[in-house]
C-alpha cells in the first residue's frame, strides 16, 4: 500500500476492539510486517501510588501481558515472534524497539486531555520527539 516495511504498532492491550491494530492492518500490504509491542510500567512508577508488587507479581504480569499480545497477534495474522512486552517509559521503549528493528512506520493510540496533548496524549507526544520515522497517531 504506502511501502512500509517494519512496522511497529504500540498498542494497549486493554483496549476493547484495538482500533490502532485495526488501523495498523489497513496500512500494511501483509501482518507478517507488524510488530506488536506493549509497554507496561516499571515498578518505580506503582510504588508512588501506594501499590508496590513483589518480583513474583511483575514477571506474572508481564507474562500475562505477553500472553494477551500473542493472542492478538494470532487473531490477526501477525507472526508470534514479531510480539514483545517491555517493562519502562512507553515513548522511550517505543524508540528503543522502533530502532531496534529498523521500523519505518510507527502506529500509536493517542486520547489526550489537555493543551497540546489534547491533540496527541502524551505518550504519543513523547514518541514523536526523536524518532526517526513516520508516525500514524489514531484517535482512539
Amino acid at each position: 500500500m504506502l511501502g512500509y516495511q517494519k512496522i511497529l504498532v504500540a498498542l494497549d492491550i486493554n483496549s476493547p476492539g484495538n482500533l490502532v491494530m485495526s488501523k495498523a492492518l489497513a496500512v500494511a500490504d501483509s501482518p507478517s510486517k507488524l510488530n506488536l509491542l506493549y509497554v507496561t510500567f516499571a515498578q518505580t512508577y506503582f510504588e508512588p501510588y501506594g501499590i508496590a508488587f513483589e518480583n513474583d507479581e511483575l514477571i506474572n504480569l508481564q507474562e500475562q501481558s505477553e500472553h494477551r499480545l500473542e493472542e492478538i497477534a494470532v487473531t490477526s495474522g501477525v507472526p508470534k515472534e514479531n510480539t514483545h512486552v517491555a517493562v519502562g517509559s512507553p515513548a522511550d521503549e517505543i524508540h528503543r524497539y522502533a530502532e531496534r528493528i529498523e521500523a519505518d512506520l510507527i502506529v500509536i493510540g493517542t486520547h489526550g486531555q489537555s493543551g497540546l496533548k489534547l491533540l496527541l496524549g502524551s505518550t504519543a507526544n513523547g514518541v514523536l520527539h526523536g524518532v526517526k520515522c513516520d508516525v500514524l497517531a489514531v484517535k482512539v
